[in-house]
């Protein structure tokens, strides 16, 4: 598609802010008003329309996506998208351990032990932590306290953890990265710790490298997108 729009602008309107573009607001693809909840989102959102050129590329648009994923998906229905969400909690990546003694094993308590206690702490929860692939239920009141987490988000920020727990296969990491400070090449090693882990021992591979460094930058993005959505 062409690109149609000269100037991209935001707006203060009536339940927040809104991308313009030759002054008109911008729509989501379900055909709501694309309203966001902070100007700092908007003009996140406004940088990427202002950043394509003459043909308008849809793989830039990570952001819009993640807007109207929110207005479109979310918003009808937080329940579903709450409970979705919450099987990144029960089967967290980061709960799921090699057996004592083994390398792996010390490296992973090496990388994902801080990760999972400053979450205990943060939420008063415990986590079981498991030997081995097979699945071990959570504590039901650990489930509880995180679905009460997540529905006090707003809609944006779950939209950014579906996408950001997705990609990490752990609603734990999903969560660090709303922290302020949160660093999201640490938290990105940490996901793909097992990968980098048989990287390290067999070699690596270019194209997993290169899709490596893709949904790090998606993640890294998305992690933005819900830093913004809270200022």
């Amino acid at each position: 598609m062409k690109r149609f729009y000269a100037a991209v602008t935001i707006a203060a309107v009536p339940g927040g802010w809104q991308v313009m573009l030759d002054g008109r607001g911008v729509k989501s693809q379900g055909g709501r008003a694309q309203i966001v909840p902070s100007p700092g989102l908007a003009e996140a959102l406004a940088d990427e329309w202002a950043r394509q050129g003459e043909q308008i590329d849809p793989a830039g648009f990570i952001l819009r996506d993640m807007a109207d994923f929110a207005i479109d998906v979310i918003g009808p229905d937080r329940d579903a998208s709450i409970t979705a969400l919450m099987r990144f909690a029960e089967g967290d990546t980061l709960c799921y351990r090699a057996d004592a003694g083994e390398p792996l094993h010390e490296r992973q308590a090496e990388v994902w032990e801080p990760l999972l206690s400053a979450a205990e702490a943060r939420y008063d929860v415990h986590f079981e932590r498991i030997a081995g692939v097979i699945h071990r239920p959570q504590p039901p009141a650990t489930l509880a306290r995180l679905h009460a987490v997540l529905a006090a988000q707003d809609d944006f920020v779950l939209s950014a953890l579906n996408t950001m727990a997705s990609l990490a296969a752990s609603l734990v990491i999903g969560l660090a990265a709303l922290e302020p400070g949160a660093d999201a090449e640490a938290l990105w090693a940490a996901a793909n710790l097992e990968e980098d882990w048989q990287a390290d021992l067999w070699g690596k591979d270019w194209e997993a490298e290169e899709r490596r460094f893709r949904r790090l930058a998606i993640f890294s993005s998305v992690m933005g997108f819900a830093q913004a959505a809270q200022l």
